[in-house]
């Protein structure tokens, strides 16, 4: 990891800095695998930590004190059902999807993360997978799964199924192996093939991977998933196999290699996330809204220009950036100077001097990115990740635009924060990124 990053323990819910010495040289795919973690980490330790005076953050340097007011009345914008949910996790499950080839996404906790249920084996059974835009590979527990040597070396938790010649008479092992690392956690196994349903299309002897070793953030009976499905380009993966929509397009099960999201915001209680296969879903967004961009990115993520950022209709004077679009990453990281400029016309936001910020929960500040010369509006619920103390919701809460390097000094990583507020559609054939406003 690079210097300045941090990663998250789940067991004790701390935040540890990252030095230079360990590691000195990254793929522009680790250091995306990174900053992720840390955006999650550094949400998450502040949300869940306590002994705090009410009212107050982390302390540091108020960014936005000139700023116009948020609400008047000092009511919470955060939701009661967000914070419950930031302290107990947990899947909210999906409604059955409505169009072809689509399946529902439940939320992981409050507005983490995005979890499918694709079948597998012979005969077929369920598992959770993480829908992840911002990776390539694809990857369940493997039959006998450890934690990491270093981590105790126990077997993985009972909670989460797992996969191999016992559970499933079509599991072959070709015995290649491989390892992802991601930035707070990593798995390793070998390349296997079984068959595998992906919203009722089916790729018989499908090629991933079995994972036999994991580390407590995967392997832990609190994670919510059984594996992590990456959905980004081919040229990512650690297995060097095709990405499942690229198998369903590439078997003319869907017209061309799309994967659309609708992503659902808990607070509302819709539960209407979906991710589509080989089209967009017209009924989840506008249509005279929708944009089409040019993947700038050479290496595999999905990334546009960035055109403007915008607080309460405000420029925060940035132009020349980029940003990766990945529903696997919680936050938006921007890099540290441009986090500051949004953060500065933000009433009361406050720096925390590690990368991270604090904004009244009562806050009705308007961000806006904008794509295409379309500017999409971020609910302020979103932007207020949760609450610094869960049991003062008029307090101080975690902001969902934290600082961090991605890979350019001009490079911003876009996650859920901003996603549940467009649809959102990725075209392998054209290399072409899509978003709208949504119905």
């Amino acid at each position: 990891m690079r210097p300045g990053k941090h990663t998250y323990d789940p067991h004790t819910r701390k935040v540890h800095p990252v030095h230079a010495q360990d590691d000195a040289e990254e793929s522009a795919a680790d250091v995306i695998a990174a900053v992720k973690a840390g955006a999650v980490a550094v949400a998450e330790a502040a949300a869940s930590s306590k002994g705090k005076s009410k009212g107050k953050g982390k302390g540091g340097e108020t960014a936005g004190a000139t700023a116009s007011s948020g609400t008047a009345a000092g009511q919470p914008v955060i939701s009661e059902v967000d914070v419950q949910a930031g302290i107990n996790g947990g899947l909210t499950l999906a409604n059955a999807p409505d169009d072809a080839n689509s399946l529902g996404l439940d939320i992981d906790a409050n507005d983490t993360g995005y979890v499918a249920t694709v079948t597998i084996g012979t005969p077929p059974t369920d598992y959770l997978i993480l829908m992840d835009s911002g990776s390539s590979d694809f990857w369940v527990g493997a039959e006998g799964c450890q934690t990491l040597a270093s981590e105790g070396g126990s077997a993985c938790a009972a909670n989460h199924v797992t996969l191999g010649a016992d559970s499933s008479s079509t599991f072959q092992d070709t015995g290649a192996p491989f390892a992802v690392t991601y930035g707070s956690g990593s798995v390793s196994g070998t390349i296997v093939s079984d068959d595998v349903v992906l919203a009722g299309l089916s790729l018989p002897a499908h090629t991933f991977g079995v994972a036999d070793i994991e580390s407590t953030d995967f392997s832990a009976s609190d994670i919510t998933f059984d594996g992590l499905m990456g959905l980004a380009q081919q040229g990512l993966s650690q297995q060097q196999v095709p990405t499942p929509v690229e198998a369903l397009a590439t078997a003319g099960l869907i017209k061309d290699p799309i994967t659309s999201f609708k992503l659902s915001r808990l607070a509302d209680g819709l539960n209407d996330g979906e991710v589509t296969f080989g089209a967009l879903d017209p009924a989840k967004f506008q249509a005279d809204t929708l944009v089409t961009l040019k993947n700038v990115n050479a290496d595999g993520f999905w990334e546009a220009d960035l055109d403007a950022v915008t607080v309460n209709g405000a420029s925060a004077g940035l132009s020349g950036r980029t940003a990766i679009l990945d529903t696997g990453t919680t936050l938006i990281l921007a890099p540290a100077s441009d986090a500051a400029a949004v953060h500065a016309l933000i009433p009361g936001a406050k720096s925390d001097g590690q990368g991270g910020f604090t904004i009244p929960c009562t806050t009705s500040a308007s961000v806006a990115l904008s794509f295409g010369g379309t500017a999409f509006t971020i609910d302020p619920r979103d932007i207020l990740f949760a609450p610094v103390d869960p049991d003062d919701v008029t307090g101080d809460c975690v902001s969902g635009i934290s600082a961090g390097q991605i890979g350019g000094a001009k490079e911003w990583l876009v996650g859920d924060v901003f996603l549940k507020n467009a649809y959102f559609s990725v075209n392998e054939n054209t290399n072409q990124i899509q978003l709208a406003k949504l119905a």
